[in-house]
């Protein structure tokens, strides 16, 4: 490999590892694009439904096709892809980053005057879930089902059960209901869907799917292929109610209980991770705790709109391809109760430009809501929402026109909620 030395690192070739290399080479930076698969484009290569895109590209595409833009815009800049390469190890060297790379070819170091952790994240699995019993074949994670049926051509279930309403689970009872499977019914443990209501209408309701709230699957059972699982009812503090079991008897156990932001090289680097978003906490340029390294997309918070993922990777790219060596002034941003997150938790106020894009998660559904930001106890924005659901990522552009200060209090409130 010619290249020793780059100006940014990204880590990940999914949407939002896409974006910023796109990003950081247009704004001028010598950019190398690290991804462990065989192809670009992440989960996107086997999302086959048409649910993309209409953010940022004022149509519906389908996952692929989403990618594809990206990819052939990439084409066109400078970027170095290394393709089926894993990081193994990054430390801090100097005012630069050493990468240790790891593929067919044997083993690289690659020095970064940034580094983008574009990593995504991982599905949650059966144990994380407490669903106890053996491991026999048909218990898999919704992740798993749509990559057998759409990219193997392989009908992963016959019969099958979903615990959790996700989006990528509820998205797969549509498909295994189109290639000839049964669902039997999605059971939620919570009270309201975890997924967008217009996929509980499309791929549920359409689909005759019953989605039964307040239940859980406790145990399975099966020597070689899954034959039956238990399934309990729940109280509102998700404690199973006794006396409540029934066996259901099904070839497959879909599990589609959430995801978490892949943090691994994060950990690694000590960097400081959010409890509320489970990705490392940043400021407004998505630059993290530890100066010069980046996060963006689903690394950063779980998003369940790939249009905010791939500009939250522009926003990490351009700033890290601009990235100089400085002490920031960091002002963190509160937010009320009614809120379960807030990204970016810290304004760099040395580093503010026109518009900051602030993205949250409500904690509890509101309409007709007007959520406000203050600083220094003035409102500098102001935008009303229809609805506010837990499981959707809403954004704010917000302009902080007023002059701020390292004593500066910024604040996201709900407000006239009716």
């Amino acid at each position: 490999m010619v290249m020793s030395r780059v100006g940014v690192a990204v880590i990940g070739g999914g949407p939002a590892g896409l974006s910023a290399a796109i990003a950081a080479s247009v704004d001028g930076a010598t950019v190398l694009l690290v991804e462990r698969d065989a192809k670009l484009g992440g989960m996107l290569k086997q999302s086959i439904h048409a649910d993309f895109g209409f953010a940022r590209y004022d149509e519906w595409l389908t996952g692929p096709e989403y990618a594809f833009k990206d990819i052939m815009s990439l084409e066109q800049t400078n970027t170095f892809v290394l393709l089926q390469t894993s990081v193994t190890r990054i430390i801090s060297v100097g005012n630069a980053f050493q990468l240790t790379l790891c593929n067919r070819h044997g083993v690289v170091h690659i020095e970064a005057k940034s580094v983008i952790l574009a990593t995504g994240c991982i599905e949650r699995t059966a144990s994380q879930a407490l669903v106890h019993g053996s491991r026999p074949a048909g218990v898999m994670t919704a992740g798993n089902a749509q990559y057998y049926a759409n990219i193997m051509g392989q009908l992963p279930a016959k019969s099958s059960i979903i615990l959790g309403s996700g989006n990528i689970g509820l998205v797969m009872a549509r498909r295994l209901s189109l290639e000839g499977g049964k669902v039997l019914g999605v059971y939620e443990p919570g009270q309201s869907p975890e997924g967008s209501l217009h996929n509980i209408v499309e791929c549920l309701n359409d689909f005759q799917i019953p989605i039964h709230f307040g239940h859980t699957i406790t145990h399975v059972s099966g020597s070689q292929r899954l034959k039956s699982v238990v399934i309990n009812r729940v109280d509102k503090n998700l404690n199973t109610i006794k006396g409540s079991e029934s066996q259901v008897q099904c070839d497959s156990l879909i599990i589609s209980v959430g995801l978490t932001p892949e943090i691994s090289l994060a950990d690694s680097l000590s960097i400081p991770i959010s409890v509320e978003t489970g990705g490392p906490i940043c400021d407004q340029n998505y630059m993290t705790m530890l100066d010069g390294v980046f996060t963006c997309g689903n690394a950063m918070h779980i998003s369940d709109t790939v249009d905010y993922i791939s500009e939250s990777g522009e926003i990490a790219g351009r700033n890290a391809a601009r990235y100089i060596v400085r002490e920031r002034n960091l002002v963190s941003i509160k937010t009320s109760k009614d809120f379960l997150f807030c990204t970016p938790q810290y304004l760099d106020i040395d580093m503010l430009y026109n518009e900051t894009v602030l993205f949250f998660r409500t904690r509890e559904i509101r309409e007709n809501a007007t959520v406000k930001v203050y600083a220094d106890g003035h409102e500098v924005q102001s935008q009303d929402f229809l609805t506010l659901r837990p499981p959707e990522v809403e954004r704010l552009v917000v302009s902080f026109n007023t002059a701020l200060s390292s004593e500066s209090r910024i604040e996201l409130r709900l407000e006239n909620t009716k």
